[in-house]
């Protein structure tokens, strides 16, 4: 049982809807424009203002770059009200994940936010991650990065009672798990293709719903540690293991304090402690319904927000009025 922080009272808990709500809302203004850069602006600067109006000091640990790439909510940046006097907080924060998606209005576009106490959060650096998830209710160390995709789709079938082929895999569509996806029809797994947005992916390995059964693959670091996140407070497992393209990447990681270049991440090397996750549907998705405008101007939204804590998993209707 994870233990109750302080630091996150029981209010931010819906205040964390509010934050990512703003961003989503002010996103979904350009849905299906084409102009990505746009769509983000505007998700991180609802985001930010939203930040700023709650009772906390908060350390963006995760967030749209570094300093000299991103003019707000770069990693080190400070928001809330109460800078210096309120409860510290560290925030893993993608306003808009899934710029594409939402440029392109396809499915799966989320405003996604992660808080813990300080230091509750790994700070990793903006580089590609493996990633293995699958959801509650195995053994632990069931599945793992250090097995071949085939041994770790065998070894989920036998726990689920199933064959390996009536095992469902979700996999990002790119051209670097060309292998990946051909082992895995080899022994007959059925694989969800998605063309972005993979901290949506890595969740729905834990809603039956979906018919996922595992995540596989390599994405942002930054999106492994809001999925862990929410993995943290639903149950699940889930292995992370940074990867380095260049001589670059791998000096990013030392100045942010990773010093083991090969190690594999568990879900609590990534989320230490209590924390809450809260995320709003930007498009329609397999988690969420996007944004919505109806008549009078009136514009509804899905969230869910959880806490580790208490295993509490909240979802939340929006309807928000113009001016209100």
């Amino acid at each position: 049982m994870v233990k109750a922080s302080k630091a996150l009272d029981r209010v931010l808990v819906l205040e964390m809807v509010r934050v990512t709500e703003a961003a989503a809302i002010a996103a979904s203004r350009l849905i299906g424009r084409g102009d990505e850069k746009a769509a983000d602006a505007a998700a991180v600067e609802a985001m930010r203002k939203a930040f700023n109006g709650l009772e906390f000091d908060g350390t963006v640990v995760i967030g749209e770059g570094e300093r000299d790439e991103a003019p707000m909510l770069y990693i080190g940046e400070k928001v809330g009200a109460a800078v210096g006097t309120g409860p510290k907080i560290d925030i893993a924060l993608d306003p808009l994940e899934g710029t594409t998606i939402t440029a392109k209005a396809g499915p799966n576009a989320l405003a996604v936010l992660a808080i813990a106490e300080e230091g509750g959060l790994l700070n990793a650096p903006d580089v590609y991650m493996d990633k293995i998830a699958i959801g509650p209710g195995y053994p632990a160390g069931l599945v793992g990065l250090d097995r071949t995709p085939t041994e770790n789709i065998t070894a989920l079938a036998a726990a689920k009672g199933v064959q390996p082929n009536e095992i469902i895999a979700c996999v990002l569509d790119r051209p670097r798990h060309e292998k990946l996806i051909a082992e895995l029809r080899q022994i007959g797994c059925g694989i969800v293709l998605i063309p972005d947005g993979d901290v949506a992916g890595v969740i729905a390995v834990t809603d039956p719903d979906t018919t996922i059964d595992i995540y596989l693959g390599s994405g942002g670091a930054p999106e492994g540690v809001l999925a862990a996140a929410a993995l943290r407070c639903v149950g699940g497992q889930f292995q992370g293991r940074l990867l380095f393209r260049n001589e670059e990447e791998r000096a990013r990681a030392h100045k942010w304090g990773v010093t083991d270049l090969d190690r594999i991440y568990h879900l609590e090397d990534l989320v230490k402690g209590d924390a809450i996750f809260a995320a709003t549907g930007v498009t329609d998705g397999s988690l969420l319904e996007g944004v919505k405008r109806r008549k009078n101007g009136v514009m509804t939204t899905e969230s869910v927000v959880m806490r580790a804590s208490s295993g509490t998993v909240r979802w939340v209707k929006g309807e928000h009025h113009k001016g209100g």
